[in-house]
């Protein structure tokens, strides 16, 4: 019977270790390079001209040359120096305004048409202004970011903090816990998909400022190779600056989605039953 057990346990086959991908990798994956096919093919064989649209090889061919001149890797410096600190400012501006107003009904009802106002004005138009009271620095750059990004932040900041469910608070109430605990325990963490959603969206307009900021006066940064690309009909290389903008915008909205996960994880067990 002992050799019969010796022998099952040497013919057990041995243990594999699987690895899944998330679905959601994958899919994404598989749309991307279905892109890329269709990008390659129409720009070769249905437009055929680079001049109107650069095929994906060109653009990576194009890509490489700029990295090895240096030239690239100076304008995506000064460009992600100039999103850093308008997007962090916006980021750390927009939430505590957000959570004064959510406070302070009557002021709130002060700044809103305000922020109507401000949210719907075009900041490419007041590019020029920011050139004269703040020169063509880096500062003047940083503030045309930062004007294009913080009101989403602040407007869904008061929206989430106005929006907590009374039973979450009556709850807490009943509990004996004090003013501060409720804000910090229930209101804040049921604020914060709502806050996640504005820095979100804050990524994407802060990234076409970048571009508009960078319209004016600029002498580096990713939105002054697009628009001097543009100008010499190097299409490849505006599609580089194009692609590069989008990458980081994919890379600061999968940042944000990580630290939702960490901060609201209760977001998250429904997706994953």
């Amino acid at each position: 019977m002992i050799t019969g057990l010796a022998k099952s346990k040497e013919a057990a086959p041995p243990t594999r270790i699987a690895f899944s991908v998330p679905p959601a990798l994958w899919r994404g994956a598989t749309a991307f390079l279905l892109a890329a096919v269709v990008w390659e093919v129409v720009a070769r064989y249905v437009i055929g001209n680079p001049l109107f649209l650069s095929p994906l090889s060109s653009v990576a061919v194009r890509t490489v040359e700029l990295w090895h001149e240096g030239e690239l890797q100076n304008h995506i410096w000064v460009s992600f120096v100039e999103f850093f600190w308008g997007f962090t400012l916006a980021s750390v501006v927009g939430i505590l305004i957000g959570i004064v107003l959510a406070e302070w009904r009557t002021l709130r009802q002060f700044c809103d048409p305000l922020l109507s106002m401000m949210y719907a004005t075009p900041i490419i138009a007041l590019g020029p202004l920011f050139i004269l009271w703040l020169g063509i620095g880096v500062i003047s750059k940083i503030a045309i970011i930062f004007l294009t990004a913080v009101f989403p932040i602040i407007i869904n900041t008061i929206a989430g903090l106005t929006t907590t469910e009374r039973t979450l608070i009556d709850v807490a109430r009943s509990l004996s816990a004090t003013p501060i605990q409720i804000y910090t325990k229930v209101r804040l963490p049921a604020a914060l998909p709502f806050i996640i959603a504005g820095l979100r969206l804050s990524v994407a307009r802060a990234l076409v400022g970048v571009v508009v900021a960078e319209l004016f006066g600029a002498r580096a940064g990713l939105g002054f190779m697009i628009v001097n690309s543009a100008q010499s009909f190097d299409t490849a290389a505006v599609f580089v600056g194009v692609f590069i903008l989008a990458v980081a915008g994919v890379v600061s909205v999968e940042l944000l989605k990580f630290l939702e996960m960490k901060l609201a994880p209760w977001r998250f067990q429904s997706e994953d039953n």
